[in-house]
């Protein structure tokens, strides 16, 4: 019989209901948390829960007072900045207690959209043309860029920001948008330029040995009258929405050489960004099969019926069996 863990869970406050903090109880509409948490218990583990707001102090006395084998790292913030999320894998790294999930060199590498761009383009990994707006500066697009542009926020992701009208074919729209960005989301902006082509999602788990999960895709139809030409925050995130546009998510129907090849692409940009345990690489494939990646993505959600969860299924890892191996891969490293 393997050993019972003490698992301590850190999630965002803002997710946490007030009457149920230790996610005993199925909540109306099961989320994420609530998923991971009920599988290590399942697996005989015990997991105590610690809310993660914006007080530091509370949470190494929290984290230091249940006494953990191992934190499962489900925070996606700090104190409302998603760039932060780094700064709570930097306190687990000095504790020197296991955690899950990409540490802060990951988590900053792929956060960044610029930095982590420059740094695959250096490494000859395909990337679209971009260009950084920096909040309060003129914009100036490079000869080298073409439009159209996504405009988006540097430092978000889930695809916040992203909607149709952030595609833009000039510069006038170009700094309209990027204006809008700073404004709402208080960050420097970035305009890459718009990939035609499938969009794939490609998920990892592991760490000296990646195994490269089945790749999903999104299959965007193109409508004469309009709709999405992204994956645009609504498309992800709204049913109705995608119910109207005829969007699907499914696995991608490749052949076994392209398929391939898709995986030692992801694997260099999973290892050069320093993602850890698992994680989900979103790629564009042209028409021409050429493969360009968008972003990359540590510690992606790993609810029961999303994108790394399906793939872990349809390669034959039942939903507990996945936590388990997140779980087993993440304390490997700490052996």
């Amino acid at each position: 019989m393997k050993q019972p863990l003490n698992i301590t869970v850190l999630v965002d406050a803002a997710s946490v209901p007030a009457a149920d903090p230790q996610f005993l109880n199925p909540p109306d509409e099961p989320i994420t948390e609530y998923h991971v948490i009920e599988s290590i218990r399942l697996l005989g583990h015990s997991a105590f829960v610690i809310d993660v707001h914006d007080d530091l102090g509370y949470m190494i006395e929290k984290i230091k007072s249940s006494d953990p084998d191992l934190i499962f790292n489900l925070t996606e913030q700090f104190a409302c900045r998603r760039d932060m999320d780094k700064n709570i894998a930097a306190v687990l790294e000095m504790l020197q207690i296991p955690f899950t999930g990409a540490g802060t060199a990951g988590l900053m590498l792929c956060r960044d959209k610029r930095l982590c761009k420059q740094l695959l383009a250096r490494h000859l990994i395909r990337v679209p043309g971009f260009v950084n707006i920096p909040q309060g500066r003129r914009v100036r697009v490079p000869r080298a860029v073409r439009f159209p542009l996504v405009v988006k926020p540097a430092l978000e992701d889930g695809s916040e920001g992203i909607s149709n009208a952030s595609l833009v074919w000039d510069e006038d729209a170009l700094a309209e948008r990027a204006r809008f960005v700073h404004e709402r989301w208080r960050q420097d902006a970035i305009a890459e330029e718009y990939i035609d082509g499938r969009e794939l999602y490609v998920s990892i788990i592991g760490n000296k040995r990646l195994t490269v999960l089945p790749v999903r895709e999104c299959y965007l139809q193109k409508h004469p009258e309009g709709g999405p030409y992204m994956a645009t925050y609504r498309v992800k995130w709204d049913e109705a929405y995608r119910n109207k546009w005829h969007i699907e998510f499914g696995f991608a129907d490749l052949d076994q050489k392209l398929h391939d090849h898709i995986a030692r692409v992801c694997k260099k940009v999973y290892r050069l960004l320093h993602l850890q345990d698992y994680g989900r690489i979103d790629v564009r494939l042209t028409a021409d099969e050429k493969i360009v990646v968008l972003e990359a993505n540590p510690n992606p959600g790993l609810a029961y019926g999303e994108e790394v969860a399906e793939s872990a299924e349809k390669a034959g890892l039942e939903y507990e069996q996945f936590i388990d191996r997140i779980i087993k891969t993440a304390l490997r490293r700490f052996a």
